[in-house]
């Protein structure tokens, strides 16, 4: 069974960094893709990062571009998303997800995604 757990959420003021992490457990880490989505009150889920091991490629949605970085580390199937300069409009639920997917160059589309953790709360105060 997989089964996917967040972390590193909280509160933060604007221009601050928070680091979530996403804890894989039940999938074979080479071979899937890994993907971090947010949602806001009153808004749809959207595609912030992802990531496939298996091809190597990375994908960031350009409101994060330059701010966001995904990364993983093998040893601990942990995959993080490291968020420098905050935004208020960065306030939202993020969740990972997971699925067997060799490329995610073009985007990050959550009905590829099969796996999902509960999700983690980001709040950035201005």
């Amino acid at each position: 069974e997989v089964q996917l757990v967040e972390s590193g959420g909280g509160l933060v003021q604007a221009g601050g960094s928070l680091r979530l992490s996403c804890a894989a457990s039940g999938i074979t880490h080479a071979d899937y893709a890994i993907g971090w989505f947010r949602q806001a009150p009153g808004k749809e889920r959207e595609g912030v990062s992802c990531f496939s091991r298996a091809s190597g490629t990375t994908y960031y949605a350009d409101s994060v571009k330059g701010r966001f970085t995904i990364s993983t580390d093998s040893a601990k199937n942990t995959v993080y998303l490291q968020m420098n300069s905050l935004k208020p409009e960065d306030t939202s639920v993020y969740y990972c997800a997971a699925e067997g997917l060799y490329s995610v160059v073009g985007g990050c589309f959550e009905h590829e995604y099969r796996y999902w953790g509960q999700g983690t709360q980001v709040t950035v105060s201005s």
